[in-house]
């Protein structure tokens, strides 16, 4: 976003005033519908198209990592469980959609972009669901419950922030489509911290924990 808005590439967050088309100055002066500050709006020029990609594949790959140890610590604690196998896998498929949102830029690919941003978006809810209920039904102390409580209000702000990000953007007001893009940032912001709360469990992981994915 910073790279975006320092090369007039997009407007800035806090700007409400859009116009139908413009003449030759940057959006510092004169935004568009093209200057939406979209996630993906601000990966579509160069140089931050570079990082926008790079950024969504190391994503990808930590996505499928977290979703690997989060499977085989609930597999250690309680067993197969569909619930967990649905996890990794809406997971795993959120990082395949996030490689392709990454990869194929909105105005470059854009039947490829949006394809994968139609499978990142809505398995990432699911996933953040799916470890919402593992953790209640995990939970053993009262620790264990404030997580599931926490994890529990960051997946209803997920939810909210997704529907609303998906109504308005299919909107032609300009001000609907500005909203659009704060609910996603937002989507993307509470997703990173729901990740953040794995480290609650992730500090107990062992050689056990990783041998359990092996039998």
């Amino acid at each position: 976003y910073a790279m975006a808005l320092s090369n007039n590439h997009i407007c800035p967050v806090h700007n409400w005033n859009y116009n139908q088309s413009c003449g030759m100055d940057g959006p510092g002066s004169c935004c568009t519908l093209d200057h939406i500050p979209l996630v993906s709006k601000c990966g579509t020029l160069p140089p931050e198209s570079c990082f926008f990609s790079l950024i969504c594949s190391l994503g990808s790959f930590m996505v499928i990592l977290v979703g690997l140890l989060r499977y085989a610590h609930v597999l250690e604690r309680v067993g197969p469980s569909l619930l967990n196998t649905l996890g990794l896998a809406t997971g795993w498929l959120c990082a395949a959609g996030l490689t392709m949102v990454g990869n194929f830029q909105v105005d470059h690919a854009k039947v490829l972009h949006y394809i994968g941003a139609g499978v990142a978006f809505p398995t990432s809810m699911l996933f953040v669901f799916l470890q919402s209920v593992l953790t209640y039904r995990m939970a053993k102390t009262r620790g264990h419950y404030w997580t599931g409580h926490l994890r529990s209000i960051l997946t209803a702000v997920a939810f909210i922030t997704l529907v609303f990000s998906g109504v308005f953007f299919i909107q032609e007001s300009f001000v609907l489509q500005h909203v659009a893009a704060l609910c996603e940032w937002m989507f993307i912001i509470d997703v990173l911290v729901f990740y953040g709360t794995f480290t609650f469990e992730f500090g107990a992981i062992s050689t056990d924990t990783f041998l359990v994915l092996l039998k």
